[in-house]
């Protein structure tokens, strides 16, 4: 997958709107519009830069799809994997380990 294929399945992953990626990496609406089209327009390492920050990835990951380590803060998630997460954290060994076997076991569905 390329750049524009990679930012939509971002996009979607954190539940955010492009208007609110506008916002947060400051780069206009109608310029992200543009990387998500079909004409495909690459940008800038500066704008790449921005928006990976504003996602909580790296440039990397947007360009080609691959990512070396886990980069993604917790606040850049959706809310409800958040929640998921704080739970967690809660938990003893045995109870995550439980939780993690019912997890993958969902996965494979």
């Amino acid at each position: 997958m390329g750049f524009r294929e990679n930012l939509k399945s971002e996009l979607q992953y954190v539940g955010m709107l492009v208007k609110e990626l506008s916002a947060r990496s400051g780069i206009k609406k109608k310029t992200l519009d543009s990387y998500l089209g079909a004409q495909e327009c690459a940008p800038s390492a500066t704008a790449a830069v921005s928006i990976a920050r504003a996602l909580g990835v790296s440039v990397e990951y947007l360009v080609d799809g691959t990512e070396s380590g886990n980069n993604r803060p917790l606040s850049a998630l959706p809310q409800d994997i958040q929640a998921i997460v704080q739970a967690s954290e809660l938990l003893n060994t045995k109870d995550r380990q439980v939780v993690l076997t019912l997890a993958n076991t969902l996965r494979k569905r």
